[in-house]
């Protein structure tokens, strides 16, 4: 029973996906009653098995080293819930937006398809499994960001898939080194390197394991294969860019964890040039993003931007290889997700009720959108990191972490570039909350009641509100994530 809802859980959303076009719905209500039937599906079967103590299925075997098999751990639940809950506020969302941008058929069902490839990477047993579905996931949630068919999107699409696919290609040249020097390519807590085989090897992988980590990180925005999403996002429509900053790009998270903390092990790079050097770029990453987003005009841009700044805090706290910064890590993957998730719904709601994208054309627009506008600004507080909100309560553990870590120079330079990324945070997302509730006298101020329907707002307050409480109901959160957390070392 249980093998049969954890392959379900994978299976659903990949045959929804596939069916939508041949079903071809021809009225929005049908669709509609579709996409959320599938949606809510899958929300049910990852709820039962989250509840359940562990889950297991072999598939089959393409070699005796290479086999597809499926394992629930505790960074599955994580990666897996935020997943399911992920993509169904943002579908809800979804159904009404997507009205604005037309080839609604085409987007829902890549929607779903995208959604069945994390489901099979979150799930993945082995680095072989794991693989399989990060590429699937490249090629499914590609088709989204070209949806409009405009030069721009196919541009920005082709550039998605070409740095996705080139980071692929170092990170496979990982895993043929790890399937030689390791016992197994199953995933295990402190990694399966086999001592014997690596003695007098050491240089040889720890350069192949720096290229792979960079290679995964292409997906996660991590520098200098991070050019993709400031080039995605502003032309992917809005539900699309909330799950693919949101959820999709922390599948390069998901695989870099895996690699570092399940295959390699902490013990072996830590204390290295490779350490240091991935924590480097990480910083670098941090600091880059922010001060892009900071001077950027276009909204979804300045977005883009912050992702990539901000997923970078996950990457800092996975590289420092202590159990207090992997705790702020994981944590800022569940509060990153809903965070980003409202800020670029936000954004979409802004396009979809006024056609505004730009951050100075945004005056006034707490009179006329009061709902979205508040969750706009939690958000943003969360992000930033005022206590207590839930982005302050990630970001407190990655400092604490950072300065117990004992890495040289990075003891201080963490902290120290978190609290200036903050502080551009803060720069880049207050002037939009103060100008959208008090515009100034004299400046022209929009229509009041240009809110949009329920179906928008509602999902986008939902995650605005969560965005403050998990940060003041954290106490159960940090707890499970601890233990998740120490079975990685």
């Amino acid at each position: 029973m249980i093998q049969g809802i954890l392959l379900a859980v994978i299976l659903l959303p990949l045959a929804a996906g596939a069916l939508l076009p041949i079903l071809n719905p021809r009225t929005r209500k049908t669709r509609a009653c579709y996409v959320l039937t599938a949606l809510l599906l899958e929300a049910a079967l990852v709820t039962w098995l989250l509840l359940q103590a562990q889950a297991e299925f072999f598939v089959f075997s393409m070699t005796e080293v290479l086999t597809v098999a499926f394992r629930m751990d505790g960074v599955s639940r994580l990666f897996l819930l935020i997943a399911a809950y992920g993509y169904l506020l943002t579908g809800i969302y979804a159904l009404r937006y997507m009205e604005h941008e037309g080839r609604e058929n085409s987007f829902f069902s890549f929607y779903l398809l995208s959604l069945g490839a994390l489901a099979g990477m979150d799930l993945a047993k082995n680095l072989t499994t794991m693989y399989l579905f990060f590429e699937l996931l490249t090629l499914l949630s590609m088709p989204m960001v070209l949806h409009d068919r405009t030069q721009e999107s196919i541009r920005a699409a082709l550039k998605y898939l070409f740095y996705s696919i080139a980071g692929a290609f170092l990170a496979l040249l990982c895993i043929f080194f790890l399937s030689r020097y390791s016992t197994t390519l199953e995933f295990h807590g402190g990694g399966n390197l086999d001592p014997a085989l690596t003695r007098g090897h050491e240089t040889l992988l720890q350069v192949i394991f720096f290229l792979g980590v960079v290679g995964f990180g292409a997906k996660a925005g991590l520098y200098p294969l991070h050019g993709w999403l400031p080039s995605a996002h502003p032309v992917a429509p809005a539900p699309a860019s909330a799950v693919m900053s949101g959820i999709i790009a922390k599948a390069g998270v998901l695989a870099i964890l895996r690699v570092v903390f399940y295959s390699v092990g902490a013990d072996f790079v830590r204390g290295s040039w490779v350490q240091y050097a991935w924590l480097g770029l990480a910083l670098l990453t941090v600091f880059m993003g922010s001060m892009m987003a900071y001077r950027e005009q276009v909204f979804k841009k300045r977005l883009a931007y912050s992702s990539v700044s901000q997923i970078a805090y996950v990457l800092t706290g996975l590289f420092l290889l202590t159990e207090q910064s992997v705790l702020g890590g994981l944590l800022h993957v569940l509060f990153h997700a809903v965070i980003k998730i409202c800020l670029f719904l936000t954004a979409g709601s802004f396009i979809f009720n006024t056609g505004k994208r730009r951050v100075e054309e945004y005056r006034g627009f707490g009179k006329s959108m009061p709902k979205t506008m508040w969750a706009f600004t939690l958000a943003s507080l969360a992000l930033v990191g005022i206590p207590p909100a839930s982005g302050f309560v990630s970001k407190w553990y990655l400092a604490v972490g950072a300065l117990d870590s004992g890495v040289s120079v990075f003891t201080w330079l963490a902290p120290a570039i978190l609290l200036i990324s903050a502080l551009l945070t803060a720069g880049y997302l207050f002037p939009i909350t103060i100008a959208g509730f008090f515009p100034g006298k004299g400046e022209p101020v929009p229509e009041k009641n240009a809110e949009g329907g329920a179906i928008m707002w509602v999902p986008i307050l939902l995650l605005g509100l969560l965005s403050v409480a998990l940060g003041l109901f954290s106490a159960p959160i940090v707890r499970a994530l601890e233990t998740v957390a120490k079975a990685m070392f």
